[in-house]
């Protein structure tokens, strides 16, 4: 079972020692990842404590970068801090297609 997280408790992971973000509604430490990410870390930094899932979209990452995201996943988000959009959706199908090959 994940853990799960509010938005409040992400939040307080925001700085370049302790950073995670969400994305979907999935949490994720990137802590480690900050400093070898190729576009830098500043970007990431920028959504530190906070929501990164328009600007990974926007960017239009590959499904390696996808690969790689997941295995800084540390949790879910509460329920009541659930977006009610349909990217988790994808994020869900996408994790059963790729990990069940």
């Amino acid at each position: 079972m994940s853990a799960i997280f509010t938005r409040k408790e992400v939040n307080m992971h925001c700085s370049d020692d302790d950073c995670w973000i969400i994305y979907g509604d999935y949490v994720y430490d990137i802590t480690d990842f900050l400093y070898t990410h190729p576009g830098g870390a500043e970007i990431l930094l920028e959504y530190a404590g906070g929501d990164a899932t328009d600007a990974f979209e926007s960017v239009g990452h590959s499904i390696d970068a996808r690969v790689m995201l997941a295995k800084y996943e540390i949790g879910i988000l509460h329920d009541d801090d659930r977006s009610t959009f349909i990217i988790p959706q994808f994020i869900s199908q996408a994790k059963k297609f790729l990990f069940s090959s």
